[in-house]
């Protein structure tokens, strides 16, 4: 364990971009690969580890709660703004988050089709997607298939954008 963690760690934080997260799955990782140990040969237990530890992010990111939690747009309840008579947001950052929300209604604008229309129903207009479902005619189950390949491709565009920044 000594040997592999720090490999280990690196390997879970490239997949989650979180260092809590990576932490626990590494544990996770070695958890898991001491129960198996003696499936594997030792001058294979670096690849081996490598391999759990990625199997185990990927299962992580593809869990419910993490589609959940992590999408963006999704969130509840927006930021609480200042009280009054307390300090207020810096303007800057006003304009910074408005400027983020005019460039996500056009990324959300320009999605290709069919996530376009259902995405500007979803994220713009603010419909339920049992309506969405009428308004276009397609069964509740493909408008949230469509939702959430929408919603991907919007992470994609946003991960992109912030990596030429």
């Amino acid at each position: 364990m000594q040997q592999y963690q720090k490999l280990i760690y690196t390997v879970c934080l490239q997949f989650v971009h979180e260092s809590h997260t990576a932490e626990d799955l590494t544990q996770d990782t070695f958890l898991s690969a001491y129960s198996a140990i003696d499936r594997c040969e030792p001058q294979y237990y670096k690849q081996w580890l490598v391999r759990v530890a990625a199997n185990k992010c990927k299962d992580h990111l593809k869990s419910a709660w993490v589609r959940k939690v992590d999408v963006p747009g999704d969130d509840a309840m927006p930021e609480p703004r200042g009280a009054p008579g307390t300090d207020a947001a810096d303007p800057a950052e006003n304009l910074a988050e408005r400027a983020g929300a005019a460039e996500l209604e056009t990324l959300v604008r320009n999605l290709r089709e069919p996530y376009g229309k259902i995405a500007v129903m979803y994220f713009l207009e603010h419909k339920e997607s049992t309506e969405i479902a009428k308004l276009v005619n397609r069964p509740p189950a493909t408008v949230n298939s469509q939702l959430w390949r929408a919603k991907l491709l919007l992470r994609q565009q946003i991960t992109e954008r912030r990596q030429k920044e």
